[in-house]
């Protein structure tokens, strides 16, 4: 058998810090490291078809998380817990301090509603992100 090594890395940078993609295009999943700079938010946000868990690996996040009710739960993410948020489920990342948190995700597929961005960024497909890289 012929195996390849294949190092991947991409940098994207963020207006609320930068992102590691870590897989390749081709797979079924995709691989980030979000290095989010303290009091800084991602957009409140939902998507159409893509899933992701998360996980923070060091500072202190918290994960807004929309609930079974509609109601938005603030949670104080715990250091190495995963956290699922499923299509159409509204969420947003805050950092309290400087902090690191991967996303395993299927890959980068539909629509990011942007629900509130304090950045004033627009909703993004695919070809958005594709240019925007």
């Amino acid at each position: 058998m012929n195996f390849t090594i294949q190092n991947f890395q991409e940098v994207v940078p963020k207006p609320w810090g930068r992102e590691v993609i870590f897989t390749p295009k081709n797979l079924q999943r995709t691989g980030k490291l979000l290095f989010i700079n303290a009091g800084k938010r991602l957009s409140f946000q939902y998507h159409d078809q893509k899933e992701e868990t998360l996980c923070l690996l060091n500072g202190q996040a918290k994960l807004w998380l929309e609930d079974a009710s509609g109601k938005i739960q603030k949670i104080e993410m715990e250091p190495q817990k995963g956290y699922t948020v499923v299509p159409m489920q509204k969420h947003r990342l805050e950092a309290v301090t400087d902090c690191m948190v991967a996303e395993i995700s299927s890959p980068e597929i539909g629509t990011t509603f942007r629900v509130e961005d304090d950045f004033n960024r627009p909703d993004e497909d695919l070809d958005i992100l594709v240019k925007n890289r």
